[in-house]
């Protein structure tokens, strides 16, 4: 027959209150540590999704291919746009053509009529256009077909790249003026590569 050996309690062996309180604090601490830990997550996972809906909707984040708007932004860089329902001289702006997404800047609106001499000056409405954008030696006539002075339809934006001698735009008929339509936003801020997050300008 196998003997169970039975074992009385006494007082001693029992947990003190101080002991009993300790261990309900713990419990109690370890539900409110999971139910927050729940709450957090959830919120996270919620401003997530709103960060993300915002940006697609209102803040897109656009990669820049090609050197056409060199040196002002480069193949790589990371950019931020907003909407932009009023346009105005000087502005970067994104916009679709062919099912791609370019990015140039804006010379002239509705309108307004834009000249460029052989050495590639650009002049709006007759005044020479100040561009402090464009690198040293960048001003060219490039890749030129539109009959020159042109003016710009209404509803139209006369767009350039700042690498002039290698973009293609509103100078050529390929491309001409963009519309309203075709806007994705106007490009506020680099933010990569981080060593060159800035406005741009």
């Amino acid at each position: 027959f196998m003997s169970i050996e039975s074992k009385k309690l006494k007082w001693s062996d029992l947990p003190e209150a101080s002991e009993l309180s300790q261990a309900l604090e713990q419990e109690k601490y370890r539900e409110r540590y999971l139910k927050t830990l729940k709450s957090t997550i959830s919120t996270l996972v919620v401003v997530a999704a709103i960060a993300i809906l915002t940006a697609t909707l209102w803040l897109p984040v656009l990669q820049i291919y090609g050197n056409s708007m060199t040196p002002n932004l480069e193949s790589g860089d990371m950019v931020v746009s907003v909407s932009a329902q009023k346009l105005r001289q000087g502005d970067v702006v994104a916009f679709y053509y062919n099912n791609k997404v370019l990015v140039k800047r804006v010379i002239a609106t509705e309108g307004q009529w834009v000249d460029i001499d052989s050495q590639g000056t650009v002049s709006v409405d007759g005044q020479k256009l100040g561009e402090p954008y464009l690198a040293d030696n960048e001003k060219d006539l490039g890749d030129t077909n539109i009959q020159l002075p042109y003016q710009v339809p209404e509803g139209k934006f006369f767009v350039m790249g700042d690498h002039r001698s290698a973009s293609i735009d509103s100078r050529n008929t390929a491309i001409g003026s963009i519309g309203n339509e075709q806007i994705v936003g106007r490009l506020v801020l680099r933010v990569w590569p981080l060593n060159r997050i800035q406005w741009v300008k």
